[in-house]
């Protein structure tokens, strides 16, 4: 995958790294970090600069952003409702567990949606459940170009800065991304764990 998304890049220039990165959004397993680390090298070596490559990218981010928003906007909290009365009881899920985590989100939402862009995988999930509450757009905007904005300059500019060596960024950031995996399933075990525990007490 990494020898087509840098041939492509190299054949497409802003465009194609405006492209990558909208997918990037919308299918997480194609990986940031080779696109924007190359973008950056990119600009030692082609007529592509440092701000063009920044914004072309941060452009991308926030359209594929707002794509997975209008799906979670599409899904809304009607259907979700109505999934959990219908399989709820097979899933062990109540729809005041719905409640409480839609609360949840609209209360610390936009500062999710911000820390989030700087989180493998969650970087581009998190924009469903913001449509999916609804969350005001122009703010959901903000926050997503921010963050995107932040990730995406430290990298191209990690990858200018190391030219050729920028399979090196790539590589830390693999570990990077593994680390954050495992914290990410750490917790997930333990949310499920309190939750059958919760479940249990209740009964």
């Amino acid at each position: 995958m990494e020898q087509w998304i840098t041939h492509f890049m190299e054949q497409h220039g802003y465009l194609g790294i405006a492209l990558l990165i909208f997918l990037e959004n919308i299918f997480p397993p194609i990986p940031s970090e080779i696109i924007l680390t190359f973008g950056g090298f990119m600009t030692t070596k082609s007529d592509l600069g440092f701000i063009g490559v920044t914004i072309t990218s941060t452009l991308g981010s926030v359209i594929g952003a707002i794509v997975l928003y209008g799906i979670g906007a599409w899904i809304g909290k009607q259907n979700l409702y109505r999934f959990i009365n219908r399989y709820g009881k097979f899933l062990r899920v109540k729809t005041k567990d719905i409640d409480r985590t839609i609360n949840w989100f609209e209360k610390y939402g936009y500062w999710t949606i911000f820390f989030c862009r700087f989180v493998p995988l969650l970087r581009s999930l998190i924009s469903i459940p913001a449509g999916l509450t609804r969350m005001n757009i122009p703010l959901f905007i903000l926050f997503t170009t921010i963050g995107t904005l932040i990730w995406n300059t430290v990298l191209i500019y990690l990858g200018q800065a190391v030219g050729g060596n920028w399979h090196a960024i790539v590589y830390y950031m693999d570990i990077y991304s593994k680390i954050i995996y495992f914290v990410l399933i750490v917790l997930a075990i333990l949310i499920i764990w309190k939750w059958i525990k919760r479940q249990k007490t209740h009964k």
